[in-house]
């Protein structure tokens, strides 16, 4: 048999090729289960010190803040002012407040009988007008009221200033094709002679416009000829109105209705 073929030949350190092949795989494992030994303790201690600080730091925050705020939030709750436990003070207070509320509701009530149902309002500064009914706005516009120019006579005896008077009225009459009679200031603002109070020289009709509500003094709510001075302050203390507007309120306001003008 050739001697070649026989796997058992020692080899140079006098042992077989088969041993040898065995030492070099426990070598290996052995250094393969050292190094996992090394990697596991590794992890192992990054582990445990992650753990301590996160510890550390959760316990820190929990003292640091929130055993404060729990603190605060046992102290507020539990507190009573002591006023609020003197229940002569809640008494009072209750008191008080119940009779706020029944003034609130007089004045409520005044309110509303100071505020009719139909009403016109006239602003003497802007020169305009609103028409309320069932206390909601249904119309405006302009108006002319008084511009405050005084007139003299030449001897000096009488003089006027021709102004809208101010505050709350109410109409006491409603008038249909009203007649203008003129007053002495007419003739004297022209330069004519002041004639007898029944002189029919004092009656002129179609000046007014169709519709007219008297206020009372004199004092008129009426048409004009002239509806290019709308919202100019040219009367003689009336207070005129376009056509459409004069007719929108006559149809809506009643004897006795309030005019509030400022």
């Amino acid at each position: 048999m050739n001697e070649n073929l026989n796997t058992d030949h020692p080899d140079s350190q006098g042992r077989s090729f088969a041993e040898s092949e065995l030492v070099q795989m426990i070598s290996g494992f052995v250094r393969a289960v050292a190094a996992n030994r090394v990697v596991r303790k590794t992890v192992t201690f990054t582990s445990r010190i992650f753990a301590i600080l996160f510890s550390v730091i959760a316990i820190t925050g929990f003292f640091l803040y929130l055993v404060p705020a729990l603190q605060d939030s046992g102290r507020k709750s539990s507190y009573i002012s002591p006023a609020l436990k003197n229940h002569n003070y809640v008494k009072d207070h209750k008191r008080e407040i119940a009779k706020l509320n029944n003034e609130i509701r007089n004045l409520s009530g005044k309110y509303q009988s100071y505020t009719p149902y139909s009403y016109l309002v006239i602003n003497t500064t802007e020169n305009k007008f609103r028409l309320y009914q069932n206390r909601k706005m249904t119309r405006e516009g302009y108006c002319s009221s008084g511009s405050y120019i005084r007139l003299v006579t030449p001897e000096g005896s009488r003089e006027w200033i021709f102004k809208t008077p101010k505050g709350r009225f109410t109409i006491q009459q409603k008038i249909v094709k009203p007649l203008w009679v003129k007053p002495d200031w007419a003739f004297i603002e022209e330069g004519l002679p002041v004639p007898p109070a029944d002189d029919e020289s004092r009656y002129e009709w179609g000046v007014l416009g169709d519709y007219a509500m008297s206020l009372g003094d004199g004092y008129l709510i009426h048409g004009t000829l002239y509806e290019r001075y709308m919202g100019m302050p040219v009367t003689h203390g009336c207070v005129r109105l376009n056509d459409e507007d004069l007719e929108a309120v006559f149809n809506s306001l009643t004897v006795g209705s309030r005019v509030y003008i400022f």
